[in-house]
Protein backbone atom coordinates (compact mmCIF):
# COMPACT_ATOMS: atom_id res chain seq x y z
CA UNK A 1 0.00 0.00 0.00
CA UNK A 2 1.91 3.38 -0.79
CA UNK A 3 2.19 6.02 1.31
CA UNK A 4 -0.60 8.65 1.50
CA UNK A 5 0.46 11.90 -0.10
CA UNK A 6 1.54 14.91 2.09
CA UNK A 7 -0.17 17.90 2.51
CA UNK A 8 3.87 19.44 2.71
CA UNK A 9 5.38 18.59 -0.64
CA UNK A 10 4.92 18.49 -4.02
CA UNK A 11 6.04 16.77 -7.05
CA UNK A 12 6.44 19.71 -9.39
CA UNK A 13 8.40 20.03 -13.21
CA UNK A 14 10.41 22.84 -13.35
CA UNK A 15 11.76 24.27 -16.66
CA UNK A 16 15.26 25.57 -16.46
CA UNK A 17 17.21 26.28 -18.54
CA UNK A 18 15.39 25.16 -21.42
CA UNK A 19 15.34 21.23 -19.67
CA UNK A 20 12.36 20.26 -17.41
CA UNK A 21 13.21 18.64 -14.41
CA UNK A 22 10.63 16.67 -11.77
CA UNK A 23 11.11 16.33 -8.17
CA UNK A 24 9.55 16.33 -5.05
CA UNK A 25 9.75 19.28 -2.90
CA UNK A 26 8.64 20.32 0.68
CA UNK A 27 6.76 23.50 0.10
CA UNK A 28 8.57 25.67 1.96
CA UNK A 29 11.66 24.84 -0.23
CA UNK A 30 13.31 28.00 -2.32
CA UNK A 31 14.12 28.04 -5.91
CA UNK A 32 17.74 28.59 -4.68
CA UNK A 33 17.82 25.64 -2.77
CA UNK A 34 16.22 23.23 -5.13
CA UNK A 35 18.57 24.78 -7.89
CA UNK A 36 21.78 24.42 -5.98
CA UNK A 37 20.93 21.14 -3.49
CA UNK A 38 18.20 19.31 -5.68
CA UNK A 39 19.43 19.98 -9.25
CA UNK A 40 23.37 20.44 -8.71
CA UNK A 41 23.15 23.91 -10.18
CA UNK A 42 25.90 25.88 -8.26
CA UNK A 43 26.04 28.93 -10.35
CA UNK A 44 23.34 30.54 -8.33
CA UNK A 45 25.34 31.36 -5.20
CA UNK A 46 23.66 31.85 -1.89
CA UNK A 47 24.96 35.22 -0.13
CA UNK A 48 22.87 36.71 2.23
CA UNK A 49 19.24 34.32 1.83
CA UNK A 50 17.34 37.54 2.74
CA UNK A 51 17.19 39.22 -1.02
CA UNK A 52 19.31 41.54 -0.06
CA UNK A 53 22.64 40.79 -1.77
CA UNK A 54 21.56 39.51 -5.41
CA UNK A 55 24.13 36.52 -5.54
CA UNK A 56 20.89 34.02 -6.18
CA UNK A 57 19.42 36.32 -8.90
CA UNK A 58 17.53 34.35 -11.82
CA UNK A 59 15.53 35.27 -14.65
CA UNK A 60 12.05 34.24 -14.20
CA UNK A 61 10.11 34.24 -17.61
CA UNK A 62 12.94 36.96 -18.70
CA UNK A 63 13.04 39.24 -15.74
CA UNK A 64 15.49 39.64 -12.28
CA UNK A 65 14.31 37.14 -9.43
CA UNK A 66 16.04 36.62 -5.85
CA UNK A 67 15.88 32.63 -5.86
CA UNK A 68 16.27 32.77 -2.00
CA UNK A 69 12.61 34.46 -1.95
CA UNK A 70 10.96 32.97 -4.75
CA UNK A 71 9.38 29.25 -3.65
CA UNK A 72 9.98 26.27 -5.82
CA UNK A 73 6.79 25.50 -5.75
CA UNK A 74 5.95 29.04 -7.10
CA UNK A 75 8.29 28.60 -10.34
CA UNK A 76 6.51 25.92 -11.89
CA UNK A 77 5.53 26.30 -15.43
CA UNK A 78 7.78 29.92 -15.56
CA UNK A 79 10.83 29.60 -17.61
CA UNK A 80 14.05 29.66 -15.30
CA UNK A 81 17.33 30.87 -16.67
CA UNK A 82 20.33 30.39 -14.49
CA UNK A 83 23.74 31.38 -15.60
CA UNK A 84 24.48 28.38 -16.79
CA UNK A 85 22.06 28.35 -19.70
CA UNK A 86 23.17 32.02 -21.07
CA UNK A 87 25.73 30.64 -22.99
CA UNK A 88 24.64 29.07 -26.58
CA UNK A 89 27.20 26.35 -26.02
CA UNK A 90 30.84 27.46 -26.26
CA UNK A 91 29.58 31.14 -27.51
CA UNK A 92 29.49 32.92 -24.03
CA UNK A 93 26.71 35.06 -23.71
CA UNK A 94 27.49 38.80 -23.99
CA UNK A 95 27.26 40.37 -20.75
CA UNK A 96 29.44 37.19 -19.50
CA UNK A 97 32.04 37.69 -22.35
CA UNK A 98 32.29 41.19 -20.97
CA UNK A 99 32.48 40.60 -17.69
CA UNK A 100 35.28 37.93 -18.75
CA UNK A 101 37.19 40.65 -20.86
CA UNK A 102 36.92 43.62 -18.15
CA UNK A 103 37.41 41.96 -15.23
CA UNK A 104 33.93 42.61 -14.03
CA UNK A 105 34.66 40.18 -11.60
CA UNK A 106 36.92 39.27 -8.49
CA UNK A 107 36.56 36.89 -6.42
CA UNK A 108 33.84 35.45 -8.57
CA UNK A 109 31.09 34.81 -6.29
CA UNK A 110 28.35 37.90 -7.08
CA UNK A 111 29.17 37.09 -10.59
CA UNK A 112 26.54 34.25 -11.42
CA UNK A 113 23.99 36.64 -9.98
CA UNK A 114 25.55 40.01 -11.50
CA UNK A 115 25.14 38.57 -14.98
CA UNK A 116 21.89 37.51 -14.78
CA UNK A 117 20.67 40.92 -13.09
CA UNK A 118 22.90 42.62 -16.18
CA UNK A 119 20.91 40.39 -18.91
CA UNK A 120 18.17 41.52 -17.45
CA UNK A 121 18.73 44.84 -16.71
CA UNK A 122 20.16 45.73 -20.69
CA UNK A 123 16.43 43.72 -21.62
CA UNK A 124 14.46 46.70 -19.30
CA UNK A 125 16.45 49.52 -20.23
CA UNK A 126 16.04 48.44 -24.17
CA UNK A 127 12.02 48.67 -23.46
CA UNK A 128 12.37 51.68 -22.15
CA UNK A 129 11.81 51.16 -18.68
CA UNK A 130 12.78 54.40 -16.17
CA UNK A 131 15.12 53.89 -13.57
CA UNK A 132 14.89 56.04 -10.28
CA UNK A 133 17.53 58.17 -11.86
CA UNK A 134 15.90 58.91 -15.41
CA UNK A 135 15.60 62.32 -16.01
CA UNK A 136 12.40 62.21 -18.25
CA UNK A 137 9.98 59.32 -17.63
CA UNK A 138 7.51 61.13 -20.43
CA UNK A 139 7.29 57.95 -22.78
CA UNK A 140 7.72 60.26 -25.19
CA UNK A 141 11.27 61.20 -24.27
CA UNK A 142 12.41 57.83 -25.57
CA UNK A 143 14.74 55.26 -24.32
CA UNK A 144 17.47 57.48 -21.83
CA UNK A 145 20.61 56.63 -22.48
CA UNK A 146 22.43 54.23 -20.79
CA UNK A 147 24.73 56.05 -18.79
CA UNK A 148 26.89 55.04 -15.45
CA UNK A 149 24.52 56.29 -13.28
CA UNK A 150 22.04 54.39 -14.81
CA UNK A 151 23.72 50.91 -15.09
CA UNK A 152 24.43 51.20 -11.23
CA UNK A 153 20.70 52.40 -10.05
CA UNK A 154 19.64 49.22 -12.01
CA UNK A 155 22.02 47.28 -10.82
CA UNK A 156 22.20 48.55 -7.23
CA UNK A 157 20.25 45.71 -5.88
CA UNK A 158 23.50 42.91 -6.39
CA UNK A 159 26.31 43.79 -4.27
CA UNK A 160 29.54 43.06 -4.64
CA UNK A 161 31.75 42.71 -1.20
CA UNK A 162 34.95 42.93 -3.71
CA UNK A 163 34.10 46.03 -5.13
CA UNK A 164 34.38 45.60 -8.65
CA UNK A 165 31.59 47.87 -9.15
CA UNK A 166 33.90 49.79 -11.79
CA UNK A 167 34.55 47.01 -13.92
CA UNK A 168 30.71 46.11 -13.93
CA UNK A 169 29.78 49.07 -14.89
CA UNK A 170 32.08 48.75 -17.96
CA UNK A 171 31.28 45.48 -18.86
CA UNK A 172 27.03 46.51 -18.80
CA UNK A 173 27.72 49.35 -20.72
CA UNK A 174 29.49 47.04 -23.61
CA UNK A 175 27.32 44.61 -23.32
CA UNK A 176 24.51 46.73 -23.53
CA UNK A 177 26.35 48.53 -26.79
CA UNK A 178 26.94 44.98 -28.44
CA UNK A 179 22.67 44.53 -27.85
CA UNK A 180 22.84 47.87 -30.09
CA UNK A 181 25.02 47.09 -32.74
CA UNK A 182 23.34 43.70 -33.36
CA UNK A 183 20.16 44.97 -33.77
CA UNK A 184 21.00 47.60 -36.12
CA UNK A 185 23.03 45.08 -38.13
CA UNK A 186 19.73 42.74 -38.21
Amino acid sequence: MAPPPSSTSSAITLKINGEKHTLSVDHRTTLLDALRERLDLTGTKKGCDQGQCGACTVLLDGRRAVACLQLAVAAEDREITTVEGLAEGAQLHPVQQAFLDLDGYQCGYCTPGQICSAVAVIEEHAAGWPSAVTADVRPEAGVPALTADEIRERMSGNLCRCGAYVSIVQAVARAAEARVAEEAAA
